[in-house]
């Protein structure tokens, strides 16, 4: 896989996930548990990180 499949992935990945943290459904989710704050923090988290791997790729993609 090339950097620029993988970044198409990670940017794919990025706007799904996004979707599901912004989504009514997820919002429920996290109420139903309890409204633990850890729930929303870790995907959040999940969407830093993801960015921080797609500019990691963009860098090496931009320099090949």
């Amino acid at each position: 896989m090339t950097p620029f499949e993988i970044l198409q992935k990670f940017n794919q990945y990025y706007v799904e996930i996004e979707a599901i943290a912004q989504s009514e459904e997820w919002r429920k989710l996290c109420e139903a548990k309890h409204n633990d704050p850890e729930m929303k923090t870790n995907l959040g988290d999940v969407l830093h990180y993801l960015g921080e791997a797609i500019n990691h790729v963009e860098e090496v993609k931009d320099a090949t």
